[in-house]
């Protein structure tokens, strides 16, 4: 692992530590005693500065938690050591260099996922399947909704010099909803903003999406607000929605609301650790191939979507083009 993160600490690492086909072999940090606090939890070898990990033999793959300003430059290196790499989101604060990072994967035949736990439980598979087969008719529009209140400023998300701010941290859950659920053609047709102007990172924002059939999204997310995670589909005989979509914790049974005109009905599916999910994933995608969804076209388009909304945005408040507003 590149970094001691708090995701890591809390999620990821009990997860890389339960699964039998992976073995943590260091944790790297800038400051050793904080590498060795985390080793003593989940075993291997503290070790001083990223680089260094990334001489070692004896790894085979890198975690990369680090601020989301660092992952482009630490996942090209650790590619360019010849790791596999599971990153957390996103890969890098823009299409073009997404692009650059999944080309260097797929040059040197190895294994890059973003960590987008969400898309690996499987209440979504389950939501996808009850469309299928037309438990709500034919799809008509998709609302998204993600937000939680500030932790403070002391927050990552407040800090724009390490890639602060609400769209590719929080935004880019009810993005990828939409990409799920109706399709790899989606597009921006309209987006807002909120962007704090003495921190300088945008605290909130919403999307107009459609799809090439004329499905349409209804996208919103933020850092300032009572907590929400759900989405919901609403079709032409009816309406399925999920209520806890995004962070479900792993004892949780997800709850999937079904409503037509004379019937609602409630589906209660088996609890899940959706990080443990992601591990064995990674470990299907370096072992065997196995796609997850994770890597790849699916990480690009959403790139893509997240750079229409910011230009999008741009373009209705009238400020001119500049770095991308809190690339985190």
């Amino acid at each position: 692992m590149i970094g001691c993160a708090g995701i890591a600490w809390r999620r990821m690492l009990p997860a890389i530590a339960a699964n039998p086909d992976t073995r943590l072999a260091a944790i790297a940090s800038r400051d050793a005693a904080k590498a060795r606090v985390f080793t003593d939890r989940f075993g291997g070898e503290p070790v001083a500065g990223y680089g260094t990990l990334l001489e070692r033999d004896d790894i085979d793959a890198v975690y990369v938690p680090l601020p989301a300003l660092l992952h482009a430059e630490w996942i090209e290196r650790s590619l360019r050591a010849g790791k596999h790499v599971l990153s957390e989101k996103p890969l890098a604060p823009t299409y073009a260099s997404a692009a650059e990072l999944v080309a260097l994967a797929e040059a040197r035949g190895l294994v890059l996922l973003e960590s987008f736990m969400f898309l690996c439980h499987s209440q979504h598979t389950r939501v996808r399947e009850l469309v299928g087969d037309g438990v709500i008719g034919e799809l008509r529009s998709l609302t998204a909704e993600f937000a939680f209140p500030s932790k403070g400023f002391d927050d990552i998300r407040w800090k724009p010099d390490v890639g602060g701010g609400a769209l590719t941290d929080i935004g880019v859950y009810p993005v990828r909803t939409a990409l799920l659920h109706l399709g790899p053609n989606v597009d921006v047709v309209g987006a807002t903003l909120d962007v704090d102007p003495e921190r300088a990172v945008d605290t909130a924002g919403a999307a107009l999406v459609v799809a090439p059939n004329g499905t349409s999204g209804h996208l919103t997310w933020g850092m300032r607000h009572s907590y929400r995670s759900r989405y919901a589909l609403w079709g032409s005989d009816g309406r399925i929605s999920v209520q806890w979509a995004y962070t479900p914790p792993p004892t949780h049974q997800p709850v999937i609301r079904i409503e037509r005109q004379d019937h609602v009905e409630e589906l209660t599916l088996p609890a899940e650790d959706q990080f443990a999910r992601v591990v064995a994933a990674f470990v299907a995608r370096v072992r065997h191939g196995e796609p997850s969804g994770l890597e790849g076209e699916s990480v690009l388009r959403q790139a893509q979507l997240v750079d229409r909304v910011r230009e999008s945005a741009l373009t209705r408040s009238g400020r001119p083009p500049r770095e991308p507003i809190g690339s985190a």
